[in-house]
């Protein structure tokens, strides 16, 4: 074994690697980019080096800098985590070519399956099955639109370098497909530097089933169960299980034979992941192989019982895998959310900000945590917005995800929008707990997803003012002073006006004689409560209700059954006005404006794109409205915004 490694990564992935070298006795080394210097995974290493500014292509995507680093501290192994340069093939041969040990596949390995196009070709010599589509080398807009009608809609368009839906569209007509084709190539250019593509099918209704297998030096290959990973956003998967339920043994068998038998005909080494989509008649369809260790792999280690990254180091350092197929056993069922910092009620658009309050849910034998952040940590916009998984293992599904809700219920974080409430309804939702997965499931059962459960308008507003009343500062003073409401001779007034989902609100609490009455548009509302710490126990006219309260000076939380409520103080008319800014168009996320399509003067229709923003390696198209004219641009291209900013003005048709 090696005794000195570097970690050619960051955020939870880094961590990851980092507890178990150290584990193993390896003296840790870490990187970091000017963004985070003060992150997590620099703090877990023995020792850490700057690599350079924030952006990844000159920081964690340098690769002169990393060799440059790896030499001078003496590092005789890299790792390199997931995205950025893990399947880089020219990364792990110069680290070769340096006498540094790649911890993972070989080059020639990672260039055969790092070309989607031509992996697909290498399946099909090898009798795999694939989806219907276009692989070809000719890449022209002409040949790809004909071959686009050859195929039929609806179908995907992917990066041929792509991977972690960089770089891919769902195209469900031909008039949808100029464009798509043209946002799908910036998307893959910026991402790999590599915008060629390759058509598929789009089979809405399938599955998507991964096994993860694992080879060595000495010819031996095993595969370690396989996941369902079917529950996506943006392609991109959010909640994965192993194994993956309702497949017969046969099934899994088959799978896993052929999942070896790909990463064995490229030579392969290490851990890796050979992606399928699977149908109901029990039909499975080659994808992909990622060569690298997945996002998803602590549900495989806790069915296993195995620490992946220790097999990983294990090859990497010429040793044989520690078991053959037979000795490796299953037991139970674990399933992994992963938490993003995002808006999902808003297209899952990225988001960014200071996470003010961090409250974690408690780990145990059953409940893991995999993050790389702690609190008043900053998610910024320069990379995935991921800030932790939470992984439940149980001996049967349906308690592996009665432990994930409850999980997500006691996960509560401020100060940036997270996809927690989401998650918590998705683990319920009655579909996915009686497994009926596909990889449309969001789309499919969107109305009941995105609807938020349990508090109405009025109720929260009135708890959410009896929150603002009890974490008033109580001095003591003076009966003024006090969160009590007392005031001489007439019952006590707190009003207040809250902004909750875009619209104001005025509500009134006086004393009572049990209590407090809040006012809220016309309705009435009885309350008796207290405020322990963060826990807010109230009875609500005749209801009690037990919620968390977190806030700063005019941001309020309140969490409640796994969902959180945003409401913010308006104090200010600066505050109020920011509601009537008729005729212009704000920043739905941090980010910078990629390209900027229109010009002032310039008369648009409802639906066109004025300008494409870029934010934690997604592009997102900002569109007009209504019909007008642009009548104000802010920003050029390559500037940075921030979530609200005013992009431009547009004024209506009608005036």
């Amino acid at each position: 074994m090696f005794t000195k490694l570097l970690v050619a990564n960051r955020g939870e992935i880094a961590c990851r690697v980092l507890r178990t070298a150290r584990r193993l006795g390896l003296h840790t080394i870490a990187v970091y980019s000017d963004a985070d210097r003060h992150a997590l995974h620099v703090e877990l290493a023995d020792e850490a080096w700057r690599l350079g500014p924030a952006p990844a292509a000159e920081s964690y995507l340098n690769q002169a800098a990393l060799l440059e680093i790896a030499g001078a501290c003496g590092a005789d192994a890299v790792h390199p985590g997931y995205g950025f340069l893990s399947e880089n093939a020219g990364f792990a041969q110069a680290c070769a070519d340096t006498g540094l040990v790649f911890v993972g596949p070989p080059p020639a390995a990672i260039a055969a399956m790092g070309d989607k196009a031509a992996a697909k070709a290498l399946m099909a010599s090898a009798g795999v099955p694939l989806v219907p589509g276009y692989h070809g080398e000719e890449q022209s807009n002409e040949r790809l639109q004909a071959e686009a009608g050859a195929c039929g809609y609806p179908l995907l368009l992917k990066a041929v370098a792509g991977g972690g839906g960089k770089g891919m569209r769902i195209v469900y007509t031909p008039a949808e497909f100029n464009e798509a084709l043209a946002a799908a190539r910036r998307e893959a250019r910026a991402a790999f530097g590599n915008d060629a593509m390759l058509l598929e099918r789009y089979l809405p209704d399938a599955r998507h089933v991964e096994v993860q297998v694992f080879c060595d030096a000495h010819g031996n290959g095993v595969y370690l169960s396989e996941r369902d990973c079917s529950v996506q956003r943006r392609h991109q998967k959010i909640l994965e299980e192993a194994p993956a339920p309702g497949l017969s043994q046969s099934t899994r068998s088959a799978m896993g034979e052929a999942a070896v038998r790909a990463a064995q005909a490229i030579d392969y080494r290490g851990a890796g992941t050979v992606e399928f989509l699977y149908t109901d008649d029990g039909q499975f369809y080659f994808m992909e192989m990622n060569t690298r260790l997945q996002v998803e792999h602590p549900v495989t280690e806790f069915i296993t019982g195995l620490d992946l990254v220790e097999w990983q180091l294990r090859v990497a350092a010429g040793e044989p895998l520690p078991l053959t197929q037979d000795q490796i056993t299953l037991s139970g069922h674990a399933v992994e959310a992963r938490i993003y910092a995002e808006d999902a009620g808003h297209g899952f658009l990225p988001a960014a900000g200071t996470l003010h309050v961090l409250r974690e849910p408690a780990t145990s034998s059953k409940v893991r945590l995999d993050t790389g952040v702690r609190e008043g940590d900053e998610v910024g916009i320069y990379y995935d917005p991921l800030i932790a998984k939470l992984i439940v293992h149980d001996q049967t599904r349906d308690a592996a995800l009665a432990g994930l809700a409850r999980a997500l219920a006691q996960y509560r974080i401020g100060g940036v929008k997270t996809n927690i409430g989401f998650l918590h309804r998705l683990c319920r939702h009655p579909a996915f707990m009686a497994a009926e997965l596909h990889t449309r499931f969001i789309e499919q059962h969107e109305h009941s997803l995105f609807s938020t459960p349990g508090l109405a308008t009025g109720e929260l507003l009135a708890l959410a003012a009896l929150a603002c009343a009890l974490r008033l500062p109580q001095s003591g003073a003076s009966p003024f002073d006090a969160a009590t409401g007392w005031r001489l001779n007439q019952p006590a007034e707190y009003p207040l006006r809250l902004d909750y989902a875009g619209n104001l609100h005025d509500v009134t609490l006086t004393t009572a004689e049990a209590g407090w009455r809040a006012r809220v548009n016309e309705q009435e509302f009885d309350l008796q409560g207290e405020l322990a710490g963060e826990q807010l126990r109230v009875m609500l006219n005749d209801r009690r209700i037990s919620l968390h309260v977190a806030g700063d000076n005019d941001n309020l939380w309140l969490f409640h059954q796994g969902q959180r409520f945003d409401l913010r103080r308006v104090t200010d008319e600066a505050g109020t006005a920011r509601h009537n800014t008729g005729g212009s168009l704000t920043a739905p996320m941090p980010g910078l404006v990629g390209e900027l399509k229109v010009a002032e003067g310039d008369e648009v229709t409802e639906g066109q794109t004025l300008l494409v923003l870029e934010a934690m390696k997604m592009e997102h198209p900002v569109r007009a409205p209504m019909d007008g004219t642009v009548t104000e641009i802010h920003f050029r291209a390559g500037e940075q915004v921030s979530e609200g900013d005013e992009l431009l003005r547009l004024e209506a048709d009608d005036g």
